[in-house]
Order: structure tokens, then sequence, then C-alpha cells
């Protein structure tokens, strides 16, 4: 951790009772304390029950030894230890110590968290959607979940390399560039357009295409020569497709600024930049032996995993046309990422339905040496959204759903909220409202859930007011913030470590407490659901506090620590919505 770190009371409690263990039984040092929060008292430790075990005493005679132990060298942090039902220890802190913490994560801009990925690079792969075709609602999970996964990892002290790797290189490319040129009277250029896209009119012009290399086998010639011109480095066919990728990066640029993501040109590292390094890939897998030639083709059969007929199954490096594809795409990637990129850890934030996808790329990668136990891997997988019938989420007519027409939905379902409840507000100030309010109920509902899972897009339920909703979020810390402004909303709180403590102010401090835990959970778990379930409960427990301690009204030194109590409880909800980039405004 930093030096401005603020060390968690929970670390402090197992701390007290790892040393209690030593005290009365040395032989049982390097134990785990079991330290967790309690209904009881603000502390449990279940350790003398499996530890009694291990040393054949009973677990009620172990808590007593414990509990002495820690009563004897609590200091000013553990007011009480009591053992209790079959070996339970119910540990209650010193209200000065919880004032004491308010005060020190207050004190910092960090609110108190340290930095333990300091020193590692992380690449993360996400988003990659495909050049000259539009996003749609299967871009959006990988795309918040990675954003949100960047963000937390970069504010925890790592070195994150945001890898967004566009699908833009292919055959089909070839096809494209052909029947635009014989169409010149057919605008996909965003300045030609007027409304729309460009990626919407590309997206458009590539149907067409492939339906005409379907119909036309004179046609199906010349676009398959046009693929040789590409790859080839033909300087006219080069120059379109590098116009239809510029044209598609604006349009994903506009749908990641609506988001609010932080993705940016400088990330993208599409299909083409790897397409130099495929043949020395194909070589350095040859030459190690991890792929062989397989009738005409390059492969790397897998000897973990082994398909329905029980043979391995296969990776394809290169194809028998001498061709290459995704496989041999992502197996160069991988590659790159470890010998230039240097990453100490690899994410790769895909759908579920690819898992055994990288399992073999990770697994040709092992075997190739270039992926050393040194350096950490994981498929970053998640479930589909599904429509109110249950079922993956289709347009009326059954096609995909456009990215921003989802947007545009849930912004208009927070627009009509907010306006029911503010029906005096300016329209200018209701766009920008119901704008935050959407997007931000739009990440919050695909963040809430296990990634692991499948969830409901419901514009409706995602953008009310009560729940389990961002909307729900923005409006506590609106809240909070108008109760500060009240309060004159003091630069400096001021906390006196020397008042007695309030339940509802206990089971706040105590919350408040477990946000740089959570944070360091999400580095090991990949799991944002769980910031998020921290923040809905935060807003809950807040609200407990406020309905029970009147805040402005309150004698000094009460008024004074509650405020503070609002300040800390408001910056943990800015900055936790803020890692889930999710805007948390003053005003709602």
């Amino acid at each position: 951790m930093s030096a401005a770190a603020v060390v968690p009371l929970l670390a402090t409690v197992a701390t007290a009772v790892s040393e209690a263990i030593v005290r009365a039984r040395p032989q049982l040092a390097g134990a785990d304390p079991v330290v967790r929060r309690s209904d009881r008292a603000d502390f449990q430790s279940n350790a003398a029950l499996p530890l009694a075990k291990r040393s054949g005493d009973k677990p009620t005679m172990l808590a007593a030894e414990f509990s002495s132990g820690i009563a004897s060298h609590s200091g000013t942090v553990i007011a009480d230890v009591r053992a209790s039902g079959p070996g339970f220890l119910n540990i209650t802190l010193t209200d000065a110590a919880l004032w004491g913490q308010l005060a020190a994560r207050l004190a910092g801009a960090r609110l108190g968290v340290g930095a333990p990925c300091g020193g590692q690079r992380i690449v993360i792969d996400y988003s990659a959607p495909n050049v000259a075709k539009e996003m749609h609602v299967g871009h959006l999970r990988t795309t918040i979940i990675g954003d949100s996964l960047a963000r937390v990892f970069g504010f925890l002290g790592a070195d994150v390399v945001r890898a967004n790797h566009l699908g833009d290189w292919g055959t089909q490319f070839g096809m494209l560039i052909q029947f635009i040129d014989e169409h010149p009277e057919t605008p996909w250029h965003a300045d030609d357009l007027g409304t729309g896209s460009s990626v919407s009119a590309l997206d458009g012009l590539y149907k067409a295409a492939r339906a005409q290399f379907d119909a036309d086998a004179d046609f199906a010639d010349r676009a398959r020569t046009r693929v040789v011109a590409l790859q080839a480095g033909d300087e006219a066919t080069v120059a379109r497709w590098r116009e239809i990728v510029a044209e598609s990066e604006k349009a994903f640029g506009a749908i990641y600024d609506r988001l609010g993501v932080l993705l940016t040109p400088n990330d993208y590292a599409g299909e083409s930049f790897y397409n130099p390094m495929l043949a020395d890939t194909t070589a350095e897998l040859l030459d190690k032996g991890v792929a062989v030639h397989s009738d005409g083709a390059v492969v790397v059969l897998s000897e973990q995993v082994t398909g329905p007929d029980d043979s391995p199954a296969v990776l394809m490096v290169r194809k028998r046309d001498g061709g290459y594809g995704y496989d041999s795409t992502d197996l160069a990637t991988i590659r790159y990422r470890i010998a230039h990129l240097h990453a100490d850890r690899l994410l790769y934030v895909t759908d579920s339905r690819q898992a055994l996808h990288f399992q073999l790329i990770f697994e040709a990668a092992r075997r190739a040496g270039w992926l050393t136990d040194a350096i950490e891997v994981d498929h970053v997988a998640y479930g589909t959204i599904l429509g109110p019938d249950g079922t993956p989420f289709k347009t009326r007519a059954g096609g995909t759903v456009r990215l921003m027409d989802l947007l545009d939905d849930a912004v208009a379902a927070a627009r009509a909220v907010v306006a029911e409840k503010n029906p005096d507000l300016p329209d200018a100030q209701l766009d920008a409202i119901a704008e935050h309010a959407g997007i931000g109920a739009v990440k919050y509902a695909d963040l809430s859930t296990s990634r692991v899972k499948d969830y409901m897009f419901d514009p409706a339920r995602m953008t009310a007011f009560n729940g389990n909703t961002g909307v729900y979020l923005q409006y506590a810390h609106a809240r909070i913030c108008s109760i500060l402004r009240k309060a004159g909303d003091p630069a400096d709180a001021r906390v006196d470590t020397g008042a007695s403590i309030e339940s509802a102010e206990r089971a706040l401090l105590l919350h408040l407490d477990e946000y740089s835990g959570v944070l360091a959970d999400i580095a090991n778990s990949l799991e944002p659901h769980r910031l998020a379930t921290y923040l809905y409960e935060l807003a809950r427990v807040f609200t407990v506090f406020y309905d029970t301690c009147p805040v402005l009204a309150a004698p000094e030194p009460a008024r004074a620590n509650r405020i503070a109590l609002c300040q800390l409880t408001s910056r943990t909800l800015d900055h936790g919505l803020g890692l889930l980039g999710i805007a948390a405004p003053e005003r709602l």
C-alpha cells in the first residue's frame, strides 16, 4: 500500500486476532483469523472453530484464550471482546477509533485507498467493434465492463493499457471497396449524409455488396481481385480502406463519448495492426513444435481439450490457401502484448461463448513459452442482454438492436421519470439530467449484475428512483449534496474523536471503511458488480443514518461529525460511481 493508504478496521482487527492466536498457540501461527462484520458486534472472529480441530482443544476454551489475548493488547482500537456461542469472538471497537477512521479517510484525496496494483502493467482488451458495421447491443457489456475494470485498476495504481481490437481487416473489405467504387453515387461519408451516421451507411452498403456477391459471379470475381489488391498494398485500394476505417472510428467515438468511456483513437489496435506479424508468429509456433502441418494447413492441436469425437480441439494458425483468420490474429496479439507491451496481466473482456477459443489461445501461448507463470491472464466472460420475453434482445423484426437506439430509449425513459418528479425544470436542464440519468441507468443495470449472468433490458425499471438502480444512487448523491449546501458545505470537516457515537453512525462508519477492501476484491475477482452492490448498500445505510440522526439541527460536536459523515458518504458515492463510469450530479 502507498503511504496515503488508511488501514481498514477489518485488517486491524484481523491482525489483533492473529497476534492473539500466536500468543495462545504458537504452533498455529499463520492461521486465518476468520474476521467478518457482525450484527452482534462490530466484527466477529470464528477462528476458534476450525483451529480447535487442529489443536484438539474445545472451541470455547480456545475462544476464551484468544479473547484474553486480544483484551490485554487491545490498545485504543478495541473496546470489548467477548466469547460467545460455540466459540465465536464478538469484537467491538472504541468510538474514538471509528471517528479517527472517518477523519483519516476524509483527509486525503484518495479516501484512504492505497495503490496495491502499483508497478503492474495490465492490458485490457474490450469493446472491439467491427469497422463498417454499426455497434449493437452485443457491444454494450464488453465496453462497459472493460471500461469499469480499466478505471478500477488505474485508480489502484496499475499502468493500464486499453486495447480496442477493431475488426478492420479481412476479405469482406475487398468486397465492400469494390461495391463502393462501382456505386460512386451512393453517399457514405459523414459530411455527405446530412443525417445518420457514416457507419450506418457503410453497414447498408456492406449488406448490398454481400447480396451482389452471392448473386453475381462476375462481381464476386472482381471482389476477390480487390481483396488480393488490398493485401498486396495497392495504393488506391488501401486509401479507400483507410477512408472506411476513419469514418467508422468517428462513429465509434460518438458512441464512446455518449457512454462516457475512456477509449480514444490512441487505444485502437485493429486486426490490421497484427497482420504483418502473422507469418513470424506461425513460423515461431512451427519451430517450437507447438504448431504442425495438417492437410496443407498449419494448426495447433490442443493437449487439454478434445472435441466430440475425442480428437484434439484445433486452432487454425494458417489456412490451406495460405490465408489467416481469427485464431491467427489472436495468437499474434497475445505474443505482441507480452513481448512488446511487457504485460504483467492480460484481460480479455468478451462474451462467454468465446471461452473455449481463449482457453485454446492461452494454452498455445503457454506451450510457446510466451505466457509464463509470472503473467496472469483471464477471459473476463459475461452473459447475454435479454429482451422482455427473456430471449436475447432483438428488434421487433428480429434484427440486432443498434446500440445508439438502446441508449436513446433509456434516456427517453429517464426524461419521463425526471420530468414527473421535477415538472418545473427548464427543458435544457431536463435534457442534461435525463442524459446523465439514462446513460447511468444503462451502465448501472449492467454493472450491478454479476457479469457471468444474463440480465433483462428494461428501461422503465432501470430508470426508477426506487430500488437498486443507477438513478437511485445518483439521487442519493444529489440529496447529500443538498444537505451539505444547507450546512454551508464546509471545506474542512472537523471530527471530534472524543464524541459518543449512535448506532446508525456506527453502521455508516463501518460501511464507509470497507471501500478500499471492495476495490481490492474487484482487482482479484474482476467483478464490478461488487462495487455496485457496495454503493447501493451505502446509500441504504446512509438513509437509515439520516432518518435517525439529525444533521443540521444537531448540537456540537454531533453536528460537525455528522456533516463529516455526509461529506465522506458523498465523496465515496461520487468516486465509486466514477469508477463504474457513471456521472454523479450534485442536483437531480
